[in-house]
């Protein structure tokens, strides 16, 4: 009676000997494994630094200067540099080797250009739309209300070069018009058009709607609706060999975000 009584005491004695022993073997394993603690510390602890570069179109200026700050508040350490300018001067700079993180196009035949000569490291992805409005004078004075009066006699009008997406888009709203028009200059990109009708060397120019808002109240934007058929797709994608191109994913992934989206369309873009 005795001996058998005892059996079970030790049996349950043995048994939480056991398991006390397996829960501090557990326990050692979880804390003391390099790889588990390396692991989850690595991926909380990661941190971007250093400078992303960023070609992109003269027309996103002013948001991705808005996005560019909010980047580098986001992330201390960082800075982003941006170089502006017509999307095929961009295109051709890349393809000569200049040292970029991201391209920000302002058609995909320019970024094609790049992805072409295989200088893409990701397939591009369209984030914004743009659409043309032509800027006139404040008030307006030669009462320009369509495309076809650009081609009125003695009005100085500029486009952007046809090489341009802002020019070529124009030229495609004029066609689609039947509609001839000879500007008294071609500029390089979209801010150096508007830039004429600001300092007044030019009655009107065709420029995106994003730029006519961004000028406030040193132009006049009138809309037309041929520009309904020459609407440009804004693509973006790292470069090949980005110098940051962890940071540079970031950027991309911000500029598509939400809040990135927010930013653009408050400055007149549409949504892809």
């Amino acid at each position: 009676m005795t001996r058998d009584a005892r059996r079970p005491r030790r049996t349950l004695q043995m048994a939480g000997a056991a398991a006390a022993a397996l829960l501090a073997l557990s326990a050692c394993s979880s804390s003391d494994d390099p790889s588990s603690t390396s692991d989850s510390s690595a991926s909380s602890s990661a941190k971007l630094s250093g400078t992303v570069t960023v070609f992109a179109a003269a027309s996103l200026k002013e948001s991705f200067h808005t996005l560019g700050k909010e980047f580098e508040k986001e992330h201390p350490g960082t800075k982003v540099v941006f170089s502006f300018a017509g999307s095929d001067t961009l295109a051709a700079s890349i393809t000569g080797g200049a040292p970029a993180d991201v391209f920000a196009a302002a058609s995909p035949k320019t970024m094609a250009i790049v992805t072409d000569k295989k200088d893409a490291a990701t397939t591009p992805a369209t984030f914004v739309r743009n659409q043309l409005e032509i800027a006139t004078l404040p008030g307006n004075p030669d009462k320009v209300a369509s495309l076809k009066d650009l081609t009125k006699s003695g009005l100085k009008v500029v486009l952007c070069d046809k090489t341009v997406p802002c020019g070529a888009a124009a030229q495609k709203a004029l066609d689609a018009s039947s509609l001839k028009l000879t500007p008294v200059s071609y500029e390089e990109d979209v801010k150096s058009a508007l830039n004429k009708v600001v300092l007044k060397e030019a009655d009107a120019a065709v420029v995106y709607k994003t730029d006519v808002k961004a000028a406030g109240d040193k132009v006049e934007g009138v809309e037309f609706p041929e520009s309904a058929k020459a609407i440009n797709d804004y693509p973006i994608a790292l470069l090949k060999d980005a110098p940051n191109a962890t940071a540079a994913k970031a950027f991309i992934e911000l500029v598509k975000s939400a809040e990135g989206q927010k930013v653009l369309t408050a400055a007149g873009f549409l949504q892809p």
